[in-house]
Parts: structure tokens; C-alpha cells; sequence
């Protein structure tokens, strides 16, 4: 039985422990419930829980060592020159005999056993059943595929077999243990606890494990490439050098890409702030209820839209617009129609990135101005001010804080911004201040050094993982930043 259908039936296990445990409690209690220490339902979820969650526990363990430990067990049968070859070569003769097994279920017992006794075509029969076979298979793939099928099929009626026995244990078991002084809402809220823990947990190992394989990889990079030629070098060329240089790598200077990753992401800001921030401070304090309910929820649909689709619009749209326009400029200024803006350009990737930022800005801006307390509105207003006067010298001021932290975790998100830039920016690596021309971030060159068939052992892949701790050591220092902002100079009100 495969691990899906065990994990269905496990749900129904527990459903159906649910009610029976409901209704022993109900019928130890008769016609006084106030007998029991807890409601039935907490009667019933405590059976639920020792009936499907040691069984569930169990089924993910197997489901995860039992794969590693059946293809153990099959490379072990490898031949003796098979065993000496690299570990890539292995891979792919395992990778082979998988496919062989999976064909071989497909088949019928009499074509299995000609393949099996060498006397049937296993590529034509493979093939017409659907199973692609890359190359000739060798003499000893064969039985390994039937001894990988044997191994699979005895694992997964264990595992049936053991999943089941520990879900008609824990029912048997916990619905013995319930009786009236059972203290089954403190048990089954223990176990929620445990699943809220764990699930904080995971959030947070996740970080911790996603760090650590940066800095181990990073250090590897750093032990090949001095820190400070990376940090502090100029020039973004990581090529082998030519022959006779003297340096077995490229250049790998971390300042253009640096350089081009705060522009784009200054200039989106430059365009986001000033339309979200005023479109914040419309719904928050001049539109109508209703008006706010139409506008609001179209405003922030710009945040659904996945940054591909803004890519081909600043490509195919923006970029193109803008080059046109700026020819046309160009001529009747100096009739000369050259276009002094490219496509690919700064220009183009912070604005179409300043559009995408504009539901951010406005979103975490509205809900700042909003939390300010309708008391120092009606005060600013009943001393004479007019609205504006009162959005200018009360609300602004008040929710400042709580504005400028939400403007830095924007700065945050334009700045680890990849499919934008790598379509509307450019790939040139260079330090230069006019908007009008390419320039490229981090993130493209991540994707860039990290794009086919690689092997993580030349500084040229490397590099990758020391863009992307430097990249998130600088969106967390502007988060950090803006909690540091918000709870130093937020207001306190009653």
C-alpha cells in the first residue's frame, strides 16, 4: 500500500477514533456530563491523537528511511567493477535499474520472466510500454531491478502492516484509559502545543539551515578567492584568466554588483514611495468606506501578480516605449533620432519595479496611519484645523515610525528583486551613474553563476553562495533596522 492511500486511511482512523472516543466518554458519564472532567470532544480527540499520530510519525520515518536503505542493500549486489567506478557512474547505473524495475511492473509475467532469462528485447518491450531506456542495459541490471521491485514491495506491506498495527494499538489503549476523571483536555492541548512548537521550530530551522549552507559553501569561495578582492575589488569578471596571468580565476569584485543593486533599488523606491504613500494617505483619510472597499483590494491585487509577468512588461512594453520616446526626444531637440535610453536600462527596471513596490508601500503604510487613534483626528479638527492641516501636522508625524520601518522593508524587498532586473536591466557589470544604461544586481549574477549543468568546486559557482550571504546580510540589517525604528519611536496610546 503506498504511503498516500496509508495516509488517507490513517485520517479515517482518526475520524473514526474521534467519535468512538466520544462516545465512551459519553456513555461512562450516562446522563450527567458534568461527571467528566472535559468536554466529550476532548474525550474524543485524545483518542484521535494516540490513534493516528504514532501511526503517522511511524509512516513518515519509514517513508523516508526505507528508500536509502533498499538502495543500500541493491548497490551492495553491484559487480566488483561497478563498485570501483566514481560515484557519479554509480548514480546513473542505479538510475538505470530504477527504470528497468518500473518497467518491469508494467509488464505481464511471461515478458518479465523472457527479460529475466535473457531472452526478450528489454529496450522494445520498455519502450512499448512507455518506459524510455537510455542505452543498452547491462547483464547484471536485470536482476537488480527484480531484486529492487521484491525489496519495494516487502518494505511497503511492512510498513502497512507495522502503520496499522501501532494505529489498533493506541485506539485499543486510549480508549481503555478513558474514564471520568481523565484529564483528556490537558493531554490533547499538550499536543497541540507540541504542534505549534513544531511548527515555529521548522520556521526557524529552516533559516538557521539555509545560513549555514551558505556560510559552509562561502567559505570554501573565500578560501579560494582572498575576502578583500571580493569585498572591495572593482571589476566583475569571473572568467578563467588567459594563459600566463598569473591567477588560475577571474576577477570577482563585489562593488558593481553592489553598485547596480542599490541604483535599481533607489530609483524603484523613488517611484513606489511617492504613489503608494499618497495613495495610503487617500484611503486612510479621504476616501469613503465604500470607495475604500472598490479601490483598496484593486490597488493591492499589483502585489498577485507574479514579478515574471512585470519582467516581460518592462521588456517587452516599458523598455521599448521609452527607447522610442527618447528618440523622438532626441529629434526634435537635435534631429539627430538616437535613442539616449536603452531598453535594458535602470530606468526601465526601477520603474516597472517601483509599480510592483507601489502595493507594498501603500498596504504597510495604510494600516500605519489607520492605527492612529480617531481622538487626535477629532481633536486636530475641532481646534479649527482643516484635513490636510491635520494629515501634515498630527497623523503623519504620529505614524512616521511606523512608516519609515515600512519603507525599509520595502528597500529590503527591491533589493533581493531577481526576474525584473534580469529582463529589464541588463547583465553589464559595471559602476556608472546614468540611469539610462544597463547595470546588473546580485541576484541576476546569482542566477547567472548558478545556471547549468555545474559542479560547486570552482570559484566561478562559488561565488554564488558569497552574493547570496552578503544579499541577505544586507536585507537583514534593513530589517533590522526598521523594527529597531518602529518600536524606538512608536507611539504608546490608551
Amino acid at each position: 500500500m503506498s504511503g498516500s492511500v496509508l495516509l488517507f486511511c490513517l485520517l479515517v482512523i482518526g475520524v473514526v477514533a474521534y467519535w468512538l472516543g466520544r462516545l465512551r466518554a459519553r456513555a461512562l458519564a450516562g446522563p450527567k456530563l458534568s461527571s467528566l472532567h472535559s468536554r466529550p470532544s476532548y474525550y474524543g480527540g485524545y483518542v484521535a491523537v494516540w490513534s493516528a499520530l504514532p501511526a503517522l510519525l511511524m509512516l513518515g520515518v519509514w517513508l523516508s528511511v526505507s528508500p536509502s536503505l533498499v538502495q543500500s542493500v541493491v548497490r551492495g549486489g553491484f559487480p566488483e567493477e561497478v563498485l570501483a567506478a566514481p560515484q557519479a557512474t554509480q548514480n546513473l547505473e542505479y538510475n538505470m535499474i530504477r527504470s528497468l524495475a518500473r518497467g518491469l511492473t508494467l509488464l505481464s509475467p511471461s515478458e518479465a520472466t523472457s527479460l529475466v532469462d535473457g531472452s526478450g528485447d528489454v529496450r522494445a518491450l520498455l519502450s512499448a510500454k512507455g518506459v524510455p531506456v537510455a542505452g543498452e542495459p547491462k547483464p547484471y541490471m536485470i536482476p537488480a531491478a527484480v531484486e529492487l521491485n521484491r525489496l519495494s514491495a516487502i518494505s511497503q506491506w511492512t510498513m502497512t502492516g507495522v502503520v496499522f498495527l501501532m494505529a489498533a494499538i493506541g485506539l485499543f489503549f486510549s480508549l481503555r484509559a478513558i474514564t471520568p476523571k481523565l484529564r483528556a483536555r490537558n493531554r490533547v492541548e499538550q499536543v497541540v502545543l507540541g504542534g505549534l512548537i513544531l511548527a515555529s521550530s521548522v520556521a526557524i530551522l529552516t533559516t538557521v539551515g539555509i545560513v549555514a549552507s551558505m556560510l559552509g559553501e562561502a567559505a570554501r569561495f573565500f578560501s579560494m578567492v582572498p575576502a578583500h578582492e571580493f569585498f572591495f575589488g572593482t571589476v566583475w569578471d569571473p572568467r578563467f584568466a588567459a594563459a600566463g596571468s598569473g591567477s588560475s580565476a577571474g576577477q570577482f569584485g563585489l562593488i558593481p554588483l553592489l553598485a547596480g543593486t542599490l541604483y535599481i533599488a533607489i530609483v524603484a523606491m523613488v517611484f513606489a514611495v511617492p504613489v503608494g504613500l499618497f495613495a495610503a494617505i487617500y484611503m486612510a483619510e479621504y476616501a469613503s468606506s465604500r470607495l475604500r472597499s472598490v479601490v483598496k483590494p484593486l490597488l493591492e491585487v499589483l502585489a498577485g501578480i507574479p514579478t515574471i509577468v512585470y519582467g516581460f512588461f518592462a521588456m517587452v512594453t516599458v523598455g521599448p516605449f521609452l527607447r522610442d520616446l527618447s528618440g523622438q526626444l532626441n529629434g526634435l531637440v537635435s534631429g539627430n533620432y538616437a535613442s539616449f535610453i536603452q531598453a535594458q536600462s535602470v530606468l526601465t527596471a526601477g520603474f516597472v519595479m517601483g509599480i510592483m513596490l507601489i502595493p507594498f508601500v501603500s498596504s504597510l503604510s495604510d494600516d500605519v496611519i489607520t492605527a492612529v487613534p480617531r481622538a487626535m483626528r477629532d481633536g486636530s479638527l475641532g481646534l479649527g484645523a482643516t484635513r490636510s492641516e491635520t494629515v501634515k501636522r498630527v497623523i503623519l508625524p504620529s505614524a512616521l515610525p511606523g512608516i519609515v520601518g515600512a519603507l525599509l522593508l520595502t528597500a529590503s524587498r527591491a533589493i533581493g528583486e531577481t526576474m525584473i532586473v534580469v529582463l529589464a536591466a541588463g547583465v553589464a557589470a559595471r559602476m556608472q551613474i546614468n540611469p539610462f544604461e544597463p547595470m546588473t544586481t546580485i541576484t541576476v549574477k546569482i542566477v547567472n553563476q548558478l545556471t547549468g549543468d555545474l559542479e560547486f568546486t570552482s570559484p566561478q559557482t562559488l561565488v554564488a553562495f558569497a552574493l547570496g550571504i552578503t544579499l541577505f546580510v544586507i536585507t537583514l540589517c534593513l530589517n533590522v533596522y526598521a523594527l529597531y525604528i518602529v518600536r524606538k519611536y512608536r507611539e504608546q496610546y490608551e
